[in-house]
């Protein structure tokens, strides 16, 4: 004896109706989620867009490779302090398939990093197809990069221990281009943001120091002149108009904050 026909219909209503109701709980969790960085953003003085499919383009490795980014959706940038001053800042989903997988934080250095670096926790599967090469622990973590000599130079015990106050739901921490970056569980709240962005900032003055350069000209104008050195000749008096030799040229603020473009819809 067959089943009767009206009891696949009832099947296939539930199964309507439960589908409806997950896809509503996804967009309320989705809208829950969106007003709650909104208001963080506003309450920080920081810039919120709903979504900038160009963001995420800047980086490939860490998250963006592994989990790869269709868009970057809640997105909020500004600018924070950290021991070395202020740098600039960015927070957003990553969006990938309509799911979202992680959040990504990313500070700003001053400086381009040489070398990228991936530190992953042990726990994730963090293999993919084009994985940096394993170099081996670091404190909790698994140290990624293709130059493993240039890596060993910045891994240093400081940053070590820096990464792994990162906590277990942060995945990966990872240096690309001139930015500090790491990703957290989608379910991380501000407060929880926060704590993240005040970590990435020690691990940012620890690879790039703002003083850096500093130092290194101070013991260079340090340094004695020799006795037998000749007087410099007097210089030429400059053309009217001209800066004097030694004026510097006006730059941008290095602590402007990032403006992300939203996405024309």
């Amino acid at each position: 004896m067959g089943i009767p026909a009206w009891i696949w219909f009832v099947i296939a209503a539930v199964a309507l109706v439960a589908g409806l109701g997950l896809l509503a709980a996804d967009r309320a969790k989705e809208g829950s989620r969106n007003r709650e960085r909104m208001r963080w953003a506003q309450l920080r003085g920081w810039q919120f867009v709903e979504e900038d499919e160009r963001l995420p383009q800047q980086w490939a490795g860490g998250a963006i490779g592994y989990f790869g980014a269709d868009a970057a959706v809640n997105v909020v940038a500004g600018s924070t302090f950290t021991s070395d001053g202020r740098r600039p800042v960015f927070i957003f989903d990553i969006e990938t398939e309509g799911q979202i997988p992680a959040v990504v934080v990313a500070v700003r250095c001053n400086k381009k990093h040489r070398i990228p670096i991936e530190m992953w926790l042990s726990s994730v599967p963090f293999q993919r197809a084009d994985m940096p090469e394993m170099l081996g622990p670091i404190g909790a973590r698994y140290a990624f990069a293709d130059d493993a000599e240039g890596a060993r130079v910045v891994i240093t015990q400081e940053l070590v221990d820096a990464a792994d106050q990162l906590g277990g739901d942060v995945g990966v921490a990872w240096l690309e281009n001139e930015w500090v970056l790491a990703s957290v569980v989608p379910t991380a709240g501000p407060s929880r943001l926060e704590r993240l962005l005040r970590d990435l900032g020690e691990i940012a003055d620890i690879v790039d120091p703002f003083d850096e350069d500093y130092d290194a000209g101070r013991h260079q104008a340090s340094a004695p002149v020799p006795a037998e050195a000749p007087a410099p000749a007097p210089a030429a008096a400059p053309a009217p108009g001209t800066p004097a030799a030694g004026t510097p040229v006006q730059q941008p603020p290095a602590d402007a904050e990032p403006n992300p473009k939203p996405s024309e819809s």
